[in-house]
């Protein structure tokens, strides 16, 4: 599983036309999910993601977490998060997982940050989509359950 976390402003994902998701100030959240993850993967990506001190705090020092700051939270799913672009110029896929599982996956994460975030909105699963944002920072940080998990 691969979470691309960026600080934003303002973030919002639109689909043919309509917005379907809009935060304020918080993090838009990239997720991928391949074939090999589960349920107790997300659960340590999730908090891992819940708990990272990445907001200013009074002294303009890295110290806050999401919930601290009142942060929202934009969650997004990304299957082209496992590209495999080491051969050819045409990434292969084939790492990403599955529609169905990864969707289930997917609502899986959602529902676990809802319980934790006041806040949570979403993309739509396998839809072409329009991401817009207001990076803060810019600050981006790229989480891969291999590295958070094992």
């Amino acid at each position: 599983m691969r979470f691309l976390i960026q600080r934003v402003n303002e973030a919002s994902v639109s689909v043919e036309g309509n917005v379907v998701g809009r935060i304020g100030k918080g993090l838009l959240v990239f997720i991928g999910i391949s074939g090999q993850d589960n349920e107790e993967i997300a659960d340590k990506m999730v908090k891992k993601l819940l708990g990272l001190r990445i907001f200013n705090d009074e002294n303009d020092k890295i110290n806050l977490d999401l919930k601290t700051v009142g942060g929202q939270l934009l969650l997004i799913s990304q299957f082209t998060l496992y590209a495999d672009c080491r051969k050819g110029n045409r990434p292969s896929f084939t790492d990403a997982g599955a529609p169905e599982p990864a969707n289930a996956l997917y609502r899986y994460i959602i529902d676990r940050c809802r319980l934790e975030t006041a806040v949570v909105e979403e993309g739509s699963f396998g839809a072409e989509m329009k991401v817009s944002l207001l990076n803060d920072g810019p600050f981006t940080i790229y989480l891969d359950s291999e590295d958070i998990c094992h």
